[in-house]
């Protein structure tokens, strides 16, 4: 499966359907701990501060998913960073319908941000993963992301990665 042969939207996302796409995924992960879940109110205010969402369809049938957040000063001492905030972006949840897993769809999202980060001229490229999500983290380290750290959050322990972009 390719992503350039699906529907992609990424302006006025619905966030009661993004939400509920979410909330399938997780319901049909055998480890539903390790997709983030942004509330509606955080969702909006991200996407009113610069974030943005990607939704792909099949038809009307969503694929998968991904989700830009460019970084804060903030973010950047909770990754312990010692980077310019305005030059790194974090690639927030992703995550795809159980019935397309195995599609290397993930890997195709991360070129996709890595290409979209560029034009923005991000350098630095900053992705958590639950340490036990080892599909992610071969995506992240095909895609040339760097273990940098573990850390406890509020959702829990994630491995931090870092990718100069």
């Amino acid at each position: 499966m390719n992503l350039k042969t699906l529907t992609c939207k990424h302006d006025n996302i619905d966030l009661n359907k993004y939400i509920e796409f979410r909330e399938f995924v997780k319901k049909n992960m055998k480890y539903p701990e390790w997709l983030g879940d942004f509330s509606k109110e955080d969702l909006t205010y991200l996407l009113s501060n610069g974030s943005k969402i990607w939704i792909y369809y099949s038809d009307i049938e969503p694929i998968c998913s991904m989700m830009l957040i460019p970084s804060t000063e903030k973010d950047i001492k909770k990754f312990d960073l010692d980077l310019d905030y305005k030059k790194v972006v974090d690639y927030g949840p992703m995550f795809v319908n159980q019935k397309y897993v195995g599609n290397s769809l993930q890997i195709q999202m991360l070129k996709e941000l890595d290409d979209y980060c560029s034009t923005l001229r991000y350098k630095y490229a900053v992705s958590t993963v639950h340490p036990d999500n080892i599909y992610s983290i071969n995506n992240l380290v095909k895609d040339n992301f760097e273990y940098i750290n573990r850390k406890d959050f509020k959702r829990g322990t994630r491995n931090i990665y870092l990718k100069k972009l």
